[in-house]
């Protein structure tokens, strides 16, 4: 063969309409990577949408970029509905994603029910070993890992929060709700221990929707010395505003979880930094793109606690909030 002829065959080859898709395919970056998250909140809640917007920035952080290689669809369920979950739940897993970001204990049940074998990241979920989702902390053992909500010696160290900001309460409410909070008992069960120590009467008062909210803060308020303990809970995180209007209005002193209720008017509160959870999540979600399976990936507790009190809701209740309670406060709100 003349070297002419081997030069034209050569490049007739190389752009022949057979060989060419081959040599396209192996110029092609890697396939663009599919990521679900199923969060139990509305679209609208400044909340959740700032978290979704942590997990987002803790990726492009450590090097994926959406729309080039990375593709995240979310889905928004209604606090409480168990049903709009479940929907969606089945629709991002026909999605095929290569993992899922899971907001709390409701939406990571309904993925569950629907894959064992994609990864699912949940972000906050207070008792993943009760709630039948891994079989321990250290080796979750299956397709599903992530971070804890807290321990629940937390109600006992809220009713102790309570009886230091107001000495006078004899009586306190734990308000949960059922549909978004199915493990009440990992709560109920710490609060009654600590209500015995303090010689409070412990009063578990679960709401099954807004309408009750009402009835039950106005009740603890017929009597004098009534408390209230919010516990955290998808469902009463999305009443907030009714929950801190309501115990300003029945004057009852409240604790709460996080920080965003004492933002709105709550007394006090005190727990772990919720967009935390979906900043490490995303370093999960990184590993297990690059080939980490979630069983080894041990679920992790919370690393930032913040204590927040409301002066100005302090003073309107008539409580003086002690030197010692305000030095330990991260933020306090005049």
């Amino acid at each position: 063969m003349q070297r002419r002829e081997f030069i034209t065959l050569f490049g007739g080859a190389a752009t022949s309409p057979v060989l060419w898709p081959l040599a396209a395919r192996a110029q092609q970056p890697d396939a663009m990577r599919r990521i679900g998250v199923l969060m139990a909140y509305a679209e609208s809640d400044p909340e959740a949408q700032a978290w979704v917007a942590a997990f987002r920035e803790g990726l492009q952080k450590l090097g994926w970029t959406e729309g080039r290689d990375i593709r995240i669809d979310t889905r928004w369920g209604t606090p409480g509905d168990a049903e709009s979950i479940q929907r969606f739940a089945k629709e991002l897993v026909a999605m095929q994603p290569d993992l899922v970001l899971s907001h709390v204990t409701p939406s990571t049940a309904a993925l569950l029910q629907q894959t064992r074998t994609i990864p699912i990241i949940f972000a906050t979920v207070a008792d993943p070993v009760g709630s039948g989702f891994v079989a321990s902390l250290p080796r979750p053992g299956g397709n599903v890992t992530g971070f804890t909500l807290m321990e629940p010696t937390m109600a006992g160290k809220w009713l102790e929060l309570l009886k230091e900001i107001a000495p006078r309460v004899t009586r306190v409410t734990l308000l949960f709700n059922l549909a978004t909070v199915p493990f009440a008992e990992y709560w109920l069960n710490s609060f009654k221990a600590a209500a015995a120590s303090f010689a409070v009467e412990a009063i578990a008062a679960p709401v099954s929707d807004r309408s009750e909210l009402e009835s039950v803060l106005a009740a603890q308020a017929r009597a004098p010395n009534g408390g209230v303990i919010v516990v955290p809970s998808a469902f009463l995180a999305a009443h907030r505003v009714e929950i801190t209007s309501l115990a300003a209005r029945y004057r009852l002193p409240a604790v709460y979880p996080f920080r965003f209720y004492t933002e709105l008017g709550g007394l006090l509160s005190y727990g772990n930094d919720l967009t935390d959870n979906y900043r490490r999540a995303a370093i999960y979600a990184d590993r297990i793109l690059k080939g980490m399976k979630p069983s080894e990936l041990p679920v992790q507790a919370p690393a930032k606690f913040e204590l927040t009190i409301n002066l100005k809701t302090a003073k309107a209740l008539g409580l003086t909030v002690s030197r010692m309670l305000l030095g330990r406060a991260d933020e306090v709100i005049e």
